[in-house]
């Protein structure tokens, strides 16, 4: 158990469902010898739904042709039952079959293998999908742990501050893709979270979204919004598809089911072979691309962040728009606590300036990178250097082919 009382210390559980004692002992080889995996195999897929239950999965392994029972039924029951429904899910199939793909994830699964994968791949995806499971089951508990104890409070709003920060990605310091942030949280718990990955070898995402408010409430809602693009738990949503991220994030997130909380996002999608950005937003402030021919004849190109807040209405259609990358590229992804700033004199910094001040070069100076500038002439305009918003900053430098 976790030397902390509220959160468990899950372990990857993995399930699989296949009636085949081959594919089980097959899986269970690949798997062996990992210490932080656990595995349990079930052959009867009438049985399927209550070993779930008990032995509480962080990630199921599903065939979709059994007797008894079809795979894509199985899907659907899992998905309707409530200790299940979240439970990341990768479907096993004999072939790649597009019309069997698209209802499998449909209905709610995470994932697609055909069988049997390269163990190395198989043990990342289990990792992955269970990597992001495990983060909402601590999520949850540390929000039942708050609503039961307003004794404690104030230790669990540390917590709280302390399990969002530790869900932010890792620097990426070599591949094509370099990434850079920062994060300077103000005195209250903010809602401001971002991230990054592959979403297949060609198409590589990165957001950024803002909740409204401070608390605990808009940490959580920021979680849980992060734990649904980074596990691609949506149903019905290409990922590489920034509108119907954007569209399928409003639905699931209403403020009037998030205690009137909502939030602002901004998504892209780089297209490695074509190296096209395509990008969406909701109520958020524009990416800000730094492009041209090389770092000293580079500009400032502004991309507008035009679609409505996230949660307000539903079906709300969200429109995307694309950029090209040039020689030297790197973007910003920013918080409105980059900019949104009181002035020593009572003023507010205006927009404006904000722009003017990130489109001035040099913008490929190791010793003093744009971001650690931009939060030294915040506080300098500022007159102190604690934040009344968090302020987030992501950097991404996309190296020419």
């Amino acid at each position: 158990m976790s030397t902390d009382p509220h959160l468990t210390e899950h372990k990857v559980t993995v399930l699989l469902i296949d009636d085949q004692p081959m594919i089980g002992e097959a899986v269970r080889r690949m798997l062996a010898g990992e210490a932080d995996v656990e595995f349990h195999a079930c052959r009867d897929a009438t049985k399927a739904l209550d070993e779930a239950i008990r032995i509480k999965p962080t990630v199921i392994l599903q065939d979709l042709v059994m007797p008894d029972i079809d795979g894509l039924t199985l899907v659907k029951n899992f998905r309707a039952n409530d200790e299940t429904r979240e439970i990341p899910m990768i479907v096993l199939s004999t072939k790649e079959e597009p019309a069997v793909k698209a209802e499998a994830f449909a209905l709610g699964a995470n994932d697609y293998v055909v069988k049997l994968p390269d163990r190395l791949e198989l043990l990342a995806r289990i990792r992955y999908h269970s990597k992001g499971y495990i983060a909402r089951l601590q999520r949850n508990e540390a929000y039942k742990a708050l609503q039961e104890s307003q004794v404690r409070l104030a230790a669990e709003v540390k917590q709280a501050a302390r399990y969002v920060q530790s869900l932010l990605p890792d620097k990426l310091k070599k591949g094509e893709i370099r990434t850079d942030w920062r994060f300077v949280p103000s005195a209250e718990l903010g809602g401001d979270s971002f991230g990054y990955h592959w979403l297949d070898d060609d198409h590589f995402a990165f957001y950024l979204l803002d909740v409204s408010g401070h608390g605990v409430g808009a940490a959580l809602l920021s979680v849980s919004a992060m734990n649904a693009l980074r596990s691609q738990a949506l149903p019905n949503t290409d990922f590489r598809k920034p509108s119907q991220v954007l569209f399928a994030l409003n639905n699931a997130f209403q403020m009037d089911q998030q205690n009137g909380l909502y939030f602002t996002i901004w998504y892209g999608v780089l297209h490695k072979p074509s190296r096209r950005i395509d990008y969406s937003g909701g109520g958020h402030p524009p990416g800000l691309l730094i492009a041209g021919p090389s770092a000293d004849q580079a500009t400032l190109h502004v991309l507008e962040s035009q679609g409505p807040m996230i949660g307000a209405m539903t079906d709300m259609e969200y429109k995307s728009a694309s950029c090209q990358l040039q020689e030297f590229s790197k973007l910003y992804i920013v918080s409105d606590g980059s900019y949104e700033i009181e002035k020593a004199d009572g003023t507010m910094w205006p927009f404006g300036e904000f722009l003017a001040f990130v489109g001035q070069g040099p913008f490929d100076d190791p010793e003093n990178p744009k971001m650690d500038a931009l939060i030294a002439h915040d506080r300098q305009l500022m007159g102190r250097d604690d934040f009344d918003d968090d302020l987030s900053l992501v950097e991404l430098t996309f190296l020419p082919q």
